[in-house]
């Protein structure tokens, strides 16, 4: 029986090409995208999963919440001492770890190089976050300070070989020079990895941070990550639980000034697994780049929806093609066969056509994978078997279409009476059916793409918009050259400012802690006379040129200048009470910029200059609170993405603070930043040099969501060339069917256009009939899309008509040419046998 089936199935197809093609092609370009969209949900769900005890490790995150504007702040990084006190205070923690992130020089044969993705540890690493191992013991590889760990593809790359077990690796870090001794390599992290390393070291945090002691003490230093190893059927939520009376009994409140302040009364902690941080709620500060979990339950919902439009092509051909197979089940019937064998023959016939179009779609599926996965970024893999195999749930998928694609129909077709459809002159065209539920499945089907164009265009423009919105600052012209803090070129700084000025093309150059996309946050609470709590502003330092550097606009007052002592910050460093005391004495003058004046109460810009504010821009315990004046007040710049609000800012003249440097020039930039590389070279060999543009930086910023607004419109397309597949077979199997009446109408006179206009409008009311439902949901999803960004367009109606307009065109141009050809038959031929 099933044999006869399969021959009468094959037969079928082979019968009608036209109808298995359609079917077949969209189908397979379903199920290709529903493979590669899924493949790449399974692989942003399996980021970490290679760590050994992973259901046992968590980050320690710090998640802030403003009481000034009630913004929230979810950072991966925490202080120090909130590792060190829940190791303390908790004896579910079984280890604890704090890294921190570091860009030391890495020193071989008298030559610098940099080196990027450093971690520097205070514990043995990777025995509480379990790194698979190449070469050593996890457990006792960071044992003790001045030991380091390297990955292969590093150690490959620094020595030659993995074979480097006891070798000493020179870094210059913090102004000193350090030797590691090598106790390891681990294998190299895959590509779903929230470890961004290469080289781990470990140090003793108590020299290290000699300098700076405050490091270790303060809770609201935010500048590494916590990794803690609970103990085995330890419940994470029952222990954070508790942090809320913990952060009470170890924070204490500190008297700055007249005002009481707490690091605990604006931040919480949480426990995240390993596995979940990728995907968690704190993405700033975060060692890799994580992804949004919505985002990819969106793409998640695409692949079913595209796969779900193949299936209802499917479903909408099959029944439109009913009145084709309609003697066949009438003669079926007659001969015996009842209606399960007729509902099992059609759904048979389905799954085969499924099964023909997985064979495609895993053809289609191959070819695209390396495309895919570079887009990406991703290591993308399609295996067959193993743990990750995908036979089954290809098998499984197969089946699930084949029988939702089929089921419908064989319920149709089987429910045919043999009496009517073979009774005397009874045409195989006259069977009944309105065609309701194909009408329904064709708009449901243009509703999808006319939110995915939607969707896609409000993605674009808002991308667009971002890359191009003023700033602020003047984007163009600027080298942003990175890690001018560097330690070992102190006494340099100055004589390396010299040299570049002098640099054919340049104009200006300004040292700054704060530039295109800095990661560093610093803000200090300023007291303002009358109001009982402090004002938050970020504080920042920059050279007196840095404002006309960045092309940033002054609205009231003056820039800093070199010449007044007042405006210069510096104090030494490591600390000196003398200069620290001096400083808190006299004061210092400040610019800030618009908002963060009216943050500290001024109604304008002109109110705020030569105003006086206190912050402890020095140990305010020992020297209490230092008076500000502002002599100046910016315009508001973006220098971060544009998702971040602006912040509130005051910059200040501190040469121990500018980490980076910025250089505004004229010309080929490439000439430029090469005649800047070789001054760079010649006074500081010892440090790599390492710069890049302001346009390259702006748009790295912006690559996810360019790449987000093109897999969108991939997407887009997919599903308008799939809902295409199925009008066109659509309308052809109904122009089919109408054949007589067509004829019938052309002998009462009707023209060709005439024809023509009644097929096109047939099939243009389900689309705009889908315009209906599709613009209130792509509008619903995109306004909460856009409210994620703190600067964004607004959602006006041209992408809404524009993709609605644009879905009619592509219908009306897909049926449009068929109509005109049925509608120019000689009637003759539809009514020579009437």
């Amino acid at each position: 029986m099933w044999r006869n089936y399969l021959t009468v199935g094959v037969r079928s197809l082979a019968k009608n090409r036209a109808y298995a093609l359609i079917n077949i092609l969209g189908l397979a370009i379903g199920m290709a995208a529903c493979i590669l969209i899924l493949l790449f949900v399974r692989y942003e769900f399996t980021y970490d999963r290679f760590l050994g005890n992973a259901e046992n490790t968590y980050e320690l995150q710090s998640f802030y919440t403003s009481r000034e504007t009630g913004q929230q702040f979810n950072i991966q990084m925490t202080s120090y001492v909130a590792g060190t006190m829940l190791k303390k205070d908790f004896p579910q923690v079984e280890k604890s770890v704090f890294a921190l992130s570091s860009s030391p020089v890495v020193l071989k044969e008298g030559q610098a190089t940099a080196a990027n993705d450093i971690l520097m540890v205070d514990g043995p690493f990777f025995d509480i976050v379990q790194f698979p191992f190449a070469v050593g013991n996890p457990a006792t590889a960071l044992a003790q300070a001045g030991s380091v760990v390297l990955t292969e593809a590093e150690a490959v790359k620094r020595f030659g070989t993995t074979n480097i077990i006891g070798q000493t690796m020179t870094m210059v870090t913090r102004g000193r020079t350090m030797d590691f001794r090598v106790t390891g390599i681990v294998k190299n992290p895959p590509k779903n990895s929230s470890f961004n390393l290469t080289i781990v070291a470990r140090i003793d945090p108590v020299s290290f941070f000699s300098e700076q002691p405050e490091f270790m003490r303060e809770w609201g230093w935010q500048s590494g990550w916590v990794f803690v190893q609970l103990k085995p059927g330890t419940d994470p939520k029952t222990l954070q639980a508790q942090f809320p009376a913990w952060e009470k009994r170890n924070i204490a409140d500190e008297n700055v000034g007249d005002l009481r302040y707490n690091a605990g009364d604006e931040q919480d902690w949480r426990l995240v697994n390993v596995r979940d941080i990728h995907l968690g709620e704190a993405q700033g500060a975060a060692m890799s780049p994580g992804n949004d979990e919505r985002t990819v339950y969106t793409f998640a919902v695409i692949a079913l929806l595209i796969l779900g439009m193949a299936c209802v092509n499917f479903t909408n051909l099959a029944t439109a093609r009913a009145s084709q197979r309609a003697r066949e089940v009438a003669l079926r019937k007659v001969l015996g066969a009842n209606r399960r064998q007729l509902i099992g023959q059609f759904v048979g016939e389905s799954i085969l056509v499924a099964a023909i179009a997985m064979l495609v779609a895993l053809a289609l599926a191959e070819l695209l994978l390396p495309l895919f996965s570079n887009f990406l970024d991703a290591r993308l893999q399609l295996r067959y078997f193993g743990a990750d195999g995908v036979l089954l749930p290809i098998v499984g998928l197969v089946i699930v279409v084949g029988v939702a694609g089929g089921l419908y129909p064989a319920f149709v077709l089987s429910r045919f009476q043999p009496a009517r459809v073979l009774k005397a002159n009874r045409s195989a065209a006259d069977t009944e059916g309105s065609g309701r539920l194909r009408s329904i499945l064709v708009v449901g089907q243009f509703a999808v793409s006319i939110g995915l164009i939607i969707c896609t265009a409000i993605i674009y423009a808002q991308t667009m918009y971002a890359q191009s919105v003023d700033p602020g600052y003047r984007r163009d012209g600027i080298l942003q050259v990175e890690d001018f803090g560097r330690r070992q070129i102190e006494s340099r700084r100055e004589t390396l400012k010299d040299e570049i000025r002098r640099v054919e093309g340049v104009t200006l150059v300004a040292g700054t802690g704060m530039g295109v996309n800095t990661r560093n946050n610093s803000s200090r609470g300023f007291q303002i006379p009358g109001r009982r709590e402090f004002v938050t502003i970020g504080t920042y330092a920059a050279d007196p040129e840095w404002v006309d550097a960045m092309g940033i606009r002054m609205l009231a007052g003056r820039k800093l200048d070199r010449n007044r002592p007042a405006d210069d910050a510096t104090v030494p460093f490591p600390e000196d009470p003398v200069a620290e005391q001096a400083l808190a004495r006299r004061g210092v003058n400040a610019v800030v910029n618009a908002l963060a004046a009216r943050r500290l109460g001024f109604a304008t810009p002109a109110d705020a200059v030569g105003k006086t504010v206190h912050t402890s821009m020095v140990d305010s315990e020992k020297y209490g609170l230092t008076p500000v004046t502002i002599v100046g007040v910016m315009d508001d710049s973006r220098f971060r993405s544009i998702r971040t609000p602006i912040d509130p800012m005051m910059i200040t003249r501190n040469d121990n603070n500018a980490d980076v440097l910025v250089v505004r020039y004229t010309g080929d930039p490439r000439a430029v930043r090469d005649r800047i590389e070789q001054a760079w070279k010649k006074i500081v060999p010892d440090a790599p040099f390492e710069a890049n543009f302001s346009e390259d930086i702006v748009r790295e910023l912006y690559a996810k969501e360019a790449a987000r607004a093109q897999m969108f419109a991939a997407f887009a397309v997919l599903a308008v060339v799939v809902g295409c597949l199925g009008l066109f077979g659509l309308a052809t199997f109904t122009a089919e069917r109408r054949t007589k009446e067509i004829g019938i109408r052309k002998v009462l006179g009707a023209r060709t256009r005439d024809i023509v206009r009644l097929l096109v409008w047939q099939f243009s009311r389900p689309v705009l009939i889908a315009n209906l439902i599709a613009w209130p949901v792509a509008w619903w999803v995109m306004r909460d899309w856009l409210n994620s960004f703190d600067s964004r367009i607004a959602l006006g109606p041209t992408p809404f008509l524009l993709a609605g307009a644009l879905a009619l065109a592509i219908a009306v141009a897909t049926i449009g040419s068929h109509a005109f050809r049925v509608a120019r038959a000689n009637p003759i031929h539809a009514l020579r046998y009437e």
